[in-house]
């Protein structure tokens, strides 16, 4: 029997797909940062810093802690982690993401370094980062391994990596529109929906069992202290408004051995 990756042309050709991924996201770039600002303008954004603060290392003679937002979107945690005196960059391989993400930025007067990057392939030296925070990233990629060597790579002995994800990949997307209630997804238009549905189908972390399979390949890559908090969308999203996720997410923390 053939698995699902070989019936697919898509999965044949990581470049196509990859194109396809980038644009999905352009376009939904600017709902996307409209959502961030109702979020970095409520009380969620001090209960995102309060899922980080605790979990971050320490300071080198008391620098700002250098942060890499993977996968920043329209830059919610680079900002967040900005206004809580980090140094903070983020990455994305959506130039309108990446547009939004400046804008929010300059809006909320902090200073950021926004960069186009593969999340897959970063161009950093080794040992760049004291923390590496990633959100709703992880399921997105084609290599998703490959993320994770090179996020121990960037990271510094001592840091830390935050990895916020849910496990979209055994979600139907087409199913998301028609929640009820308000959320992230309301509103979406269906054919960007199926696109989604599309794209799911095509990745890698679909077809595992997460975060099980993250905890195991962090730990093979030699992270140490691998947990996962299922409890988190709990916390996060105690209020159902513009910004509720009604796929639940975990918090996947670990730490690269001194």
């Amino acid at each position: 029997m053939k698995s699902h990756c070989e019936h697919s042309p898509e999965a044949k050709c990581p470049v196509r797909l990859s194109g396809r991924i980038r644009r999905y996201w352009s376009q939904r770039a600017s709902a996307f940062s409209q959502v961030r600002r109702q979020e970095l303008h409520s009380d969620k954004a001090d209960r995102w810093w309060s899922e980080i603060a605790p979990y971050l290392p320490a300071s080198d003679g008391g620098k700002p802690l250098r942060v890499l937002d993977v996968g920043t979107g329209a830059g919610f945690l680079a900002i967040l982690l900005a206004r809580h005196g980090c140094e903070a960059t983020g990455v994305d391989s959506s130039g309108p993401m990446l547009d939004e993400a400046r804008r929010l930025a300059r809006q909320d007067g902090r200073h950021v370094t926004f960069l186009p990057m593969d999340a897959q392939r970063l161009d950093f030296a080794d040992g760049s980062f004291d923390c590496i925070v990633a959100r709703n990233v992880t399921w997105t990629l084609l290599d998703p391994h490959a993320a994770y060597r090179e996020w121990w790579r960037v990271l510094r002995p001592g840091g830390c990596l935050l990895n916020f994800d849910a496990d979209y990949g055994a979600v139907d997307f087409t199913a998301l529109g028609g929640t009820t209630g308000q959320h992230a997804h309301a509103g979406m238009a269906h054919d960007l929906l199926r696109e989604g549905e599309r794209i799911r189908q095509e990745l890698p972390l679909s077809r595992e069992c997460r975060p099980h399979w993250d905890k195991e390949t962090l730990a093979r890559i030699g992270f140490a202290g691998c947990s996962c908090d299922r409890e988190l969308s709990g916390r996060i999203f105690a209020v159902r408004d513009e910004s509720f996720n009604p796929v639940p997410m975990f918090a996947l923390r670990a730490v690269k051995p001194s």
